[in-house]
Formats: structure tokens, C-alpha cells, sequence
């Protein structure tokens, strides 16, 4: 039996408000509208201090507040598109959660490693191996359509042995592996207030190492083992 643990990628393996900023920008430039991103930036801020319980993550807090301003989806579309094509350059930067390259060494000598992302893979690979840890996964999917599109991954994966699905956002990373009976790790700026009963839930990936690499290692030797029990950072 083999363990798996499958890694979402925007706000787990990439941090910082970067690529939202340029989506916001992308927005504002596109639709004439002179205020938009002062607003984005703001209603970002308090996001992520945790001021707001209103959105899924930052790309929902730009995305809401599009809508309520009534621009066109079709410009939400080409903005999400200049943002993803400029992810990791200056007008997007992001960074790893320190030391991740270590981190996936030692938990993949325990468990197979997935990356699952709604996003395409077009600037994102280039990341990972700027990163040193193209080589730790052992599969990626882009585009996946979470919710729905998580699901048969983790099935798969469930097949083999015990998941960990990891995320920041609890309806798209989390809840369909909670539905399949497979552990969860919620991290990012929702985690400390989040009601649902995940796994563990940590500030950052790199809160919760010691406990991946320990759920890792007892999965291998338990492998019809789940923890509902919380880890805190």
C-alpha cells in the first residue's frame, strides 16, 4: 500500500498576493475602471488579515467584487489569462514556502506526491523546476475543474493507500476528499477560522511538515488509517 498527498499549487505551493494583484490590474486596465484596483487591494488586505469571512481565497475576493462593479465575465476571463501568463515574473511574483525542496525529499521517500491545480500548467511547471522540486512529483494535472475533477484523482489515489489532500481552500481542495474519507490539511488565511473538521490546518505548508511527514510515515504502516482528530500550528 502506498500513501499519497496531493498538493494543491495557489495559495499552498505558491504564496504571496502577486499573481492577484496582476489579475486586478489586468482587470482594471481592461475595464477602464480607474477605481477597481485600489478597491482590490484593499478588500485583499483585509482578507487575508482575516477582517472578512466573505470569500474562498483572493482570486474570489477580486472575482466578487468584479461582478458587483458589472464587468463583463468575458474581461474577467482575459484578465485571469494575463495574470497566469505573468506568474513568477516581476508583475506577479510568488515564492515556495521555505525550505519545500527538503520538505517533498523526505516525505516522498514515504508517500507519492501529486500536484492538483484548476490552473494551467503553462508557467507553472517553469516554477517548479526554478523551485528545485519539478522532479518530486510524481504526477501534475492542470486544469482539474475542482471541485468535481478532484474527486476521480483522489479515487485513484485511494486505491493504493491513505490521501492526504492539501489546500486552501476547503470547497475545492478539501471537501470532496473529506467526502471519499481521505485526510486533509488546510493551510492559508482562512485556516485559523475555518469551522470544517479537517486534519490539520497550519498559517503556511511549512507550519505543518512535521506533522505531513508524520501522517507520511504512520500511513505506511497503517494504511487503512484516518485521523479526524485536528493538528494546530
Amino acid at each position: 500500500m502506498t500513501p499519497t498527498i496531493v498538493f494543491d499549487f495557489d495559495g499552498t505551493l505558491a504564496l504571496g498576493a502577486g499573481p492577484i494583484v496582476a489579475y486586478a490590474r489586468a482587470i482594471a486596465r481592461r475595464s477602464g475602471d480607474t477605481v477597481f484596483l485600489d478597491l482590490a487591494v484593499s478588500a485583499l488586505a483585509a482578507f487575508e488579515a482575516g477582517d472578512t469571512d466573505l470569500y474562498r481565497d483572493g482570486y474570489d475576493v477580486v472575482g466578487s467584487l468584479a461582478a458587483k462593479a458589472g464587468i463583463h465575465a468575458g474581461v474577467l476571463n482575459e484578465a485571469y489569462a494575463a495574470s497566469r501568463a505573468a506568474l513568477g515574473s516581476a508583475d506577479a511574483p510568488v515564492m515556495a514556502p521555505e525550505r519545500l525542496a527538503p520538505f517533498l525529499d523526505r516525505v516522498g521517500r514515504d508517500a507519492q506526491i501529486i500536484l492538483a491545480t484548476n490552473a494551467p500548467s503553462d508557467s507553472i511547471v517553469p516554477l517548479l523546476s526554478a523551485w528545485g522540486v519539478a522532479e518530486a512529483f510524481d504526477a501534475l494535472h492542470f486544469t482539474v475543474g475542482k471541485p468535481d475533477g478532484l474527486r476521480p484523482i483522489l479515487a485513484h489515489a485511494l486505491e493504493a493507500g491513505p490521501v492526504l489532500s492539501v489546500g486552501d481552500i476547503v470547497e475545492l481542495d478539501l471537501a470532496p476528499a473529506m467526502e471519499l474519507g481521505a485526510d486533509t490539511a488546510l493551510v492559508g488565511a482562512t485556516a485559523a477560522r475555518a469551522s470544517a473538521p479537517v486534519t490539520m490546518r497550519g498559517t503556511t505548508l511549512s507550519d505543518l511538515y512535521s506533522d505531513i511527514e508524520s501522517w507520511a510515515a504512520s500511513a505506511v504502516s497503517s494504511p487503512s488509517r484516518t485521523t479526524p482528530l485536528e493538528r494546530h500550528p
